[in-house]
């Protein structure tokens, strides 16, 4: 079950395919990759045959032809009867198959409705596995025939190159883009941007040097074309052979750039060094050098300046020097991949004759761009970048505020608001409990005074309540009165209540009827 995904602020629920559904578009998106590439190929090889002079055209001869075709579109190495081989393949070809194939991977995704990045492996899967059968069986088909390719280095180079060009359509649809940015923390993403924009600076460079190769050397290109083009046909082939090469002429003539250079066979050049000889005679070469000339090691300032502009643009990554280094660090490394994966594949074998090999040296490549980018790039970044303001010895405080990096400033200062607001609140908390600590003082003093008043009211022993001067209601006898005893040391009060007690005892002894033949009572004595 899809769950429903929000394009443009709106809730958009995917439809819904059965598993049947989902394979079947799968399978006709990588098969029609195939056959569309195939059949491009195919396509211009028959318009070739159909234009040049004495050609024998017939549709099986194209489609069995536009087989290699294609492997060399999937920048597949062939091999030819001997020991030769075509290593340097163009790069035009194999980047208009990886546009057809990621469109093809976009489309089976918007198809299906996929916004996860975990759902968009099903759809590379099977691209990828579509390419790969059919590079291999193309090889084992071709056997020992006059022009041959490995299946193993068919298959892999084949699933290698639809997968990336898969991997790369489906990237934004499945939501790989947002994954991968929010990976990466802000100082290496601008690091990487100043890096993909020092590579199209570089590649634009490339390209300039050499459409000012040809047009200083167009005599030599139209004398060319006239010799290799007698007809019609065979001169639009050259024109495609040298369309084809072209990316590969730029990468080289970008590495010529940086200083690492290039070499055809025995020839190799670099603005500081000129080694020269034959070369192949095809139109696009004439945009080399003929000699070493005096101005060419100026053309080494140009990457020494773009290193400059680097770090000029990671200056604002950070408050912190060693940050922005690390922003030019990564802006380094980014075009340094970038230039050994192109330098990789823009050279290979060429035959086995003089012209053989075409070198890009990718590693020399890649570390004399990341040293033109990193060790200029990191001088201007350090010292043209903003620094972290000093606080005076007398105000600094006891923990050094580390400056943030980019997105925390807002951060930073809505902690402060938050900090600040709790101390308000806090101030408050503690005014109300010193309202209440006075509140209950105050009862303490009311109940205490209470308590006196009450305890003040309540009658004392006699039982007779006590007046508000806290003494009782008769005046106090006499100290002589109170300490008067008879020699006994009996109270005169006790012998008052000893008599009247035998008096109530007598007046009841004679209330009492005497009884006959009884002898009466001595009430008396029983009172004594």
């Amino acid at each position: 079950m899809l769950q429903p995904s929000t394009h443009g602020g709106t809730d958009v629920r995917p439809p819904e395919f059965s598993r049947s559904e989902r394979a079947r578009v799968l399978v006709m998106t990588a098969a029609g990759s195939v056959v569309i590439g195939y059949a491009a190929v195919a396509a211009l090889l028959a318009l070739i045959a159909a234009t040049a002079t004495h050609a024998a055209f017939s549709t099986t001869g194209v489609l069995a032809a536009a087989a290699p075709g294609w492997l060399v579109a999937h920048h597949v190495p062939l091999r030819f009867e001997g020991s030769a081989q075509l290593g340097v393949l163009p790069l035009l070809p194999t980047a208009l198959l990886m546009l057809l194939a990621g469109r093809a991977a976009a489309g089976a995704a918007d198809r299906l409705g996929l916004y996860e990045p975990l759902q968009a492996r099903g759809v590379v899967l099977c691209i990828a596995g579509a390419h790969a059968i059919t590079g291999g069986t193309i090889a084992l088909l071709m056997g020992d025939g006059p022009v041959r390719a490995t299946p193993a280095v068919a298959f892999f180079g084949c699933a290698a190159v639809s997968g990336v060009a898969a991997t790369i359509g489906v990237a934004q649809r499945c939501g790989l883009v947002e994954v991968l940015i929010d990976r990466i923390d802000p100082v290496a993403r601008r690091g990487m941007r100043a890096g993909l924009l020092a590579l199209f600076v570089l590649t634009g460079l490339g390209a300039l040097l050499v459409a000012l190769g040809l047009a200083f050397s167009w005599s030599t290109t139209s004398s060319l074309f006239a010799g290799a083009s007698p007809t019609f046909g065979v001169g639009l082939g050259m024109w495609l052979l040298c369309l084809g090469y072209l990316p590969n002429a730029v990468v080289g003539a970008m590495s010529y750039v940086v200083g690492a250079g290039f070499s055809i066979g025995d020839v190799s050049m670099t603005p500081t060094r000129f080694s020269g000889g034959p070369v192949p005679a095809v139109p696009l070469l004439a945009a080399l050098p003929e000699k070493q000339m005096p101005f060419l090691p100026a053309l080494l300032l140009v990457p020494l300046l773009l290193g400059g502009l680097v770090g000029w643009y990671c200056r604002k990554a950070s408050d912190r020097p060693a940050t922005r280094l690390r922003a030019v660090l990564v802006a380094g490394v980014t075009v340094a991949v970038v230039a050994l994966v192109l330098a990789a594949t823009a050279g290979g074998a060429l035959g086995a004759g003089v012209f053989n090999p075409v070198t890009v040296p990718a590693g020399l490549l890649a570390v004399l761009v990341l040293g033109w980018l990193v060790l200029p790039g990191s001088f201007v970044a350090w010292f043209a970048g903003a620094r972290p303001k000093r606080v005076p010895a007398a105000e600094a405080p006891a923990i050094e505020q580390i400056p943030a990096e980019d997105g925390a400033d807002d951060a930073d200062a809505e902690y402060d608001d938050d900090v600040e607001y709790e101390d308000e609140v806090d101030d408050e908390y503690d005014e109300d409990y010193e309202d209440v600590d006075e509140e209950l003082a105050l009862e303490d003093e009311l109940a205490e005074e209470f308590e006196e008043d009450e305890y003040d009211d309540l009658p004392d022993d006699t039982g007779e309540p006590a007046d508000e001067s806290g003494t009782d209601d008769e005046p106090e006898a006499d100290d002589s009165t109170d300490d008067d005893t008879d020699d006994t040391g009996t109270d005169v009060a006790d012998d008052d209540l000893d008599a009247e007690a035998e008096a109530q005892l007598e007046a009841e002894a004679d209330e009492v009827p005497a009884h006959d033949g009884s002898p009466e009572p001595d009430l008396k004595g029983k009172a004594d």
